[in-house]
């Protein structure tokens, strides 16, 4: 790929009018209430060694304390963070085994260039490489639902790159998850709800508790379960489509040919977050988290009368099942304390996440009756993450007798990574004598010959330094240098922000840095096969296998492909940080990120003018082939603006009103080319459909508003976020789809009994709203909602009760 020098270009900022009845300022509110704002807004994510408000920050931060999340209904941790904030998107993916792990993008950046801590240390990545939906990277991301929404205090969110001083991967930020940490008193609830059409049924139940460990420390305990039904959408199928030979059983049969949707999901977690003090200046401490997850899939109808049934065993035609079973697991061990002046930290983390795919109603057609009915082992999928980090830091008031306070932070890491698949059952990918399809049915297949077992290792330095110029100056720099023992390579990072008051409730803030992300080991290894469906050039839903080959591979590389490279990023940021009064904050952020190399799966390849090709590496003809390549050099650029303020309306009780919008533009700098061999046949490597989901999938705008307002042992809160309009590109422009803009309104109210016992009600998307009708015509009825920024299963209704001791 050719790089070419890029000028930065200009933000598009517009003036936006904050009219959202920000009101009079409240001229007395509770003490109680300041402390614990200023409490929840001392942060340290995106400084090292150092703790700041929020307001004092010189990078923006958002904070989303444990209230906000548990008023989200129905959500679970990650489409809670889409829900509180305007940056981020949580895509929906409803297509079979892909419906468990759903993308969740930052400034509409995949998930994998969000980095993802827990008290500070980062988190391990799931099993499962993203494909599909929007997200085609096949990076694999932290499934942070897997950590339980009770054990967490409160979630910082830089919305910046932190490369330099956290690792590579932080292109778009980080979200640090701050697990809670108190030493008595605790919280139990439950709550049931279900969707407007009557499925989906929910119900959960969470607790926690804190408990005093030796003197000073604690040992607090969390847990929470879940089932989720599932959910369908769809339309019924086309009079044109006929599944039985006889007309009565025609007559009689419901025409539900697809029951794509939210998946069946039966979940627990559990964790603790620990700490126990052993002297003055040196503690231990130590988390864990463990999670399961279930989850049950149903697929398109096979017919009875169709290539992938078989009429002596299933007369009545049936709904393949996808069974998908996460474990995951992730414990940290450390120490701290103070030596010589310098305060030390030690810590060691592993983790591990498993993905196994089974199918208990199934069948390989080409088999015929001799094909089992259901597949134990399809494949497995096994992520796992050692890392050790030690970092020091230490405060000077008088650095070099330069009269100028400076904060010194430095740290090594080493992190140890491992990808493994492990092959299924021989008789889920055997192709049999029997005229049918060949394969279990929309089943994710691994056969021997694609397992992978890939290991890497990465060693880290980093030098952070913090000035204080003066008391309205501050000044940040870091740097940070890493070693991969296979083809990444070296790199280094560096990263510098500011911030300058420029008068007492102004300040002035800006950042510049670089980044440098290794392929994952997925995107690198990942190989299956796919007997499920697939689209043509059309955008139209097809039924074909399709083969995901490693890229550096043979068939990849006859059709264009070749070794992975690292991506390099650039950053720039620029913002207004404003206090007019005491009540009231208002930021505005400006950012600009540039990725070279961009990492994507390629469009489908198939056709006569490569059957030879596929043919040669012993694929059946008519697969379709994909892998993944440097397809892309990116630019996106976009502000975030974010308010709040607080009412104080006497006896009438208190409002907190806040609004949120982030504008979002990527653009297609330079794009791979297409070999001579698919180019002469009319095949893009890197088609319309690859570049739509980087730059018209995601919204282009985001609006959060919301209102909480408490009057003594009432509380409600409500919240309205209008997603902008998006588009799905086929690899022709006649299956291109627009979908239109959309408000979403979520509504909570609780009453308080007794200062402990709570009950709520609720709802979310209380209008029942649902995305335009607009996705190519699909005569088995497969919803047209296409890939919407918020789920498509319409409005959910739900009650909680909780009780605080």
């Amino acid at each position: 790929m050719h790089h070419t020098a890029k000028p930065l270009g200009l933000f598009p900022l517009s003036t936006l009018a904050l009219a959202l009845a920000l009101g009079a300022q409240a001229p007395n509110l509770a003490a109680e209430e300041e402390k614990r704002l200023e409490t929840v807004t001392v942060i340290s994510t995106g400084l090292r060694g150092q703790q700041r408000t929020v307001a004092d920050s010189p990078a923006p931060i958002d904070i989303i304390n444990s209230e906000q999340l548990l008023k989200t209904g129905r959500a679970e941790l990650s489409e809670a963070i889409s829900k509180l904030l305007p940056s981020f998107n949580f895509g929906t993916n409803i297509a079979g085994y892909n419906s468990v792990n759903r993308p969740l993008s930052n400034r509409s950046l995949a998930p994998v260039y969000t980095l993802v801590l827990v008290n500070g240390k980062r988190r391990h990545n799931g099993a499962t490489a993203a494909r599909g939906s929007i997200d085609n990277s096949g990076a694999n991301a932290v499934d942070i639902d897997l950590i339980p929404v009770s054990a967490v205090s409160h979630i910082e969110v830089l919305k910046d790159s932190a490369a330099a001083q956290y690792g590579s991967d932080a292109v778009a930020g980080v979200v640090n998850i701050i697990l809670k940490s108190s030493a008595s008193g605790g919280h139990v609830e439950s709550s049931y709800g279900k969707l407007y059409s009557g499925q989906g049924e929910s119900i959960k139940f969470a607790g926690n508790q804190g408990f005093e460990l030796g003197d000073g420390g604690f040992f607090h305990a969390s847990a929470d379960a879940r089932k989720r039904g599932t959910a369908q959408w769809n339309d019924k199928a086309d009079r044109s489509l006929r599944a039985y030979a006889d007309d009565a059983r025609e007559a009689a049969w419901d025409r539900v040919a697809i029951k794509n949707g939210d998946p069946d999901i039966e979940a627990f977690n559990l964790a603790y977050n620990a700490e126990l003090p052993l002297a003055d200046d040196f503690s231990l401490y130590s988390y864990a988290t463990y999670g399961e997850r279930d989850a049950e899939a149903y697929n398109y109808y096979r017919f009875p009368n169709g290539t992938a049934s078989v009429p002596e065993v299933f007369p009545n035609g049936y709904y393949p099942v996808n069974n998908i079973k996460d474990t995951d697991y992730q414990a940290l061990f450390g120490g701290k304390g103070r030596l010589a002046g310098w305060d030390w930290d030690l810590s060691t983390t592993y983790g591990r996440n498993n993905n196994h795919h089974s199918s208990d109603l199934n069948i390989n057609p080409s088999l015929g009756t001799a094909s089992p009915l259901k597949f134990n082992d399809l494949a497995t999928f096994r992520f796992e993450q050692w890392v050790n980090n030690l970092d020091v830091t230490r405060s000077y008031e008088n650095l070099f007798d330069l009269s100028l306070p400076t904060q010194v932070s430095l740290g090594l890491e080493h992190r140890w990574e491992r990808y493994s698949t492990f092959a299924g059952d021989e008789a889920a990918y055997i192709t049999g004598s029997y005229n049918a399809a060949s394969g279990a049915q929309a089943a994710l297949t691994i056969r021997p010959e694609n397992e992978v077992d890939l290991i890497r290792n990465n060693v880290a330095g980093y030098l952070d330094l913090g000035f204080d110029p003066s008391d309205r100056w501050y000044i940040g720099a870091a740097a940070r240098v890493e070693h991969y023992d296979d083809d990444s390579g070296n790199t280094f990072g560096f990263k510098l922000n500011s911030r300058y008051e420029l008068t007492d409730t102004l300040a002035l803030r800006g950042t510049l840095g670089s980044g440098f992300r290794a392929p994952s080991l997925t995107q690198i290894a990942y190989n299956v096969y796919d007997n499920r469906v697939t689209t043509d050039a059309f955008g139209n839903v097809v039924p074909a296998v399709t083969y995901l080959t490693p890229s550096g591979s043979a068939l990849a590389k006859a059709l264009g492909g070749d070794d992975l490279k690292p991506e390099k990023s650039r950053n720039l940021g620029l913002g207004l940080a404003w206090k007019p009064a005491p009540r009231t904050n208002i930021t505005l952020d400006a950012y600009l990120i540039d990725i070279d190399d961009r990492i994507t799966l390629t469009s489908n390849v198939y056709g006569s003018a490569v059957n030879s090709i596929i043919a040669a590496a012993g694929l059946q003809a008519g697969t379709y082939v994909n892998f993944y390549t440097n397809a892309f050099d990116t630019r996106t650029r976009g502000i975030d603006l974010v308010a709040d303020h607080s009412t104080d309306f006497g006896r009438w009780g208190d409002v907190r009103w806040s609004a949120a919008f982030n504008y979002n533009k990527t653009t297609i700098e330079d794009v791979k080319r297409s070999p001579q061999l698919l180019a002469d046949a009319g095949i893009n490597l890197i088609g319309r459909d690859r570049k739509g989901d980087l730059t018209v999938a995601s919204p282009r705008t985001k609006w959060v508003l919301g209102a909480n307002w408490n009057l003594g042992n009432l509380s409600t809160s409500l919240q309205t976020t209008r997603y902008g309009s998006v588009s799905t590109l086929a690899l022709n422009s006649v299956g291109d789809r627009s979908f239109g803009a959309k408000w979403v309104t979520d509504l909570d109210v609780g009453y308080t009994f007794f200062d402990r016992l709570t009950l709520s009600l609720g709802g979310t998307n209380i209008f029942n709203v649902r995305p335009d009708k607009n996705a190519v015509y699909n005569a088995n009825g497969l919803a047209r909602y296409g890939n919407p920024p918020f789920s498509p299963a319409g409005g959910f209704w739900y009650t909680k009760i909780a009780y605080d001791f």
